[in-house]
Order: structure tokens, then sequence, then C-alpha cells
């Protein structure tokens, strides 16, 4: 069977690519990275690409008049890697409607909380100023709102009451790496379909039990 092919946007460090990129080479993953795009020079994220010999190309957002001219070269470069999955792992830039609607159903993102709560930045400061006592992560399909759409995965971490912003972060983002690429194998099985703002998922019941806390 094919495998899926992915084209992975990043900003920064991209840590989620990593993941990604480790779950692929992997036996028997059902999915295959074609491109990584940045759209800043110096993204670590590029450097990961290349040290797993991984084709790679840079975008630069300010050499493009306005917002449809970059996703225009975006969805160029996307459509010429043949990649039928477009994630987003630290991509600090805002898609314009069309990007999405030309994507739709094939864009996901992972945000650091359990969406529909704590949308856009300053995500685990908010949480903290909160008093929430259970966050997470969340894989999503991209809506041309910030952090909306068909939620396709979620995983929850418990806030201690000795946590700030870097250390909670810290442990989210270890469930980040565990859940990208979860969300990515659940659409490259075929397992993932889209009713509406609702992502089904084939034979993947709720897990049995609770999280409480504190416990």
């Amino acid at each position: 069977m094919a495998r899926l092919k992915l084209a992975v946007l990043v900003s920064g460090r991209g840590s989620n690519l990593q993941a990604l990129i480790d779950a692929c080479e992997a036996p028997g993953y059902p999915a295959e990275i074609a491109l990584v795009i940045a759209n800043v020079a110096d993204a670590f994220g590029l450097a990961r690409a290349e040290r797993s010999g991984l084709p790679t190309r840079v975008i630069d957002h300010k050499g493009f008049s306005d917002r449809d001219a970059f996703d225009a070269a975006l969805t160029r470069s996307i459509e010429e890697s043949g990649a039928q999955l477009v994630c987003l792992a630290g991509f600090m830039r805002l898609l314009t409607a069309g990007f999405c609607e030309r994507w739709r159903d094939r864009l996901i993102n992972i945000h650091p909380s359990l969406l529909p709560a704590f949308k856009g930045l300053h995500t685990h400061e908010r949480v903290l100023e909160a008093g929430v006592r259970i966050t997470g992560c969340t894989v999503h399909f991209v809506r041309p709102t910030m952090d909306e759409g068909p939620i396709i995965a979620q995983a929850a971490v418990p806030v201690g009451s000795s946590d700030n912003a870097e250390t909670l972060a810290a442990r989210v983002l270890e469930q980040e790496h565990r859940l990208y690429p979860l969300a990515v194998r659940l659409i490259a099985e075929g397992r993932v379909t889209v009713h509406g703002e609702r992502a089904d998922i084939t034979g993947a019941d709720a897990p049995r039990g609770s999280l409480i806390s504190p416990p």
C-alpha cells in the first residue's frame, strides 16, 4: 500500500517535525515526508530535515506583497512535491481562507491545549492563570479561524501545583510528540472521516477510566 505523502511546514526548532521524521522512519508507518517548507531561512527545523535527507524549501513570507501571494507559493510547492496531507508544525503564519479551503480536510495543526479551550498564543501562561487542573494538546483539521476545526486526537496533561509555564510546556510537548504521529497514522490508514465540523475515528473507542486532578 502506498504511503501517505506529507508536506510539513515549520518556522522554528521543529521538534514536532522531528517526531514525524522519527515516526516515518519506523518500519510499517503508513506515511512519509515529501517536503519540509520553512518561512524562515534559519529555522532549525530545516537542519533536522536535511540531516534526515528530506527535501526542503525556504519560502520567505517577507518576499511577497500579500498573504494570498505567499499562500499561493506554498500551494505550488506542496503540489509539486506530491504531498497529500499538509502538517503545520510550529508554523507561525496565519493562513488565508483560500489556502485553508484549498487544503480542506487535508491540512492539520497541533495546538498545546485541549481545544476549544485556550486558543491562540501564551497558552501555558493562561492555563496557569486560570487555575486549570488538566490541560493537554490537540491535533485538528485547520479552518480559516485560528485554532478551530474538527478535532482528530487529544492528550491530557495534569497541571502541577509547582508548575510554571516552562515546566508545563515541556510536559505538554512530550505528549505532542506522541500525539502528532498518531493523528497522521489515523489519517493515513483511512480511519478519519469528517462530517461537518466533527472528525469521526473508525475503531477508536474512548479509553476507560478517568484522569482526576488532584488525585
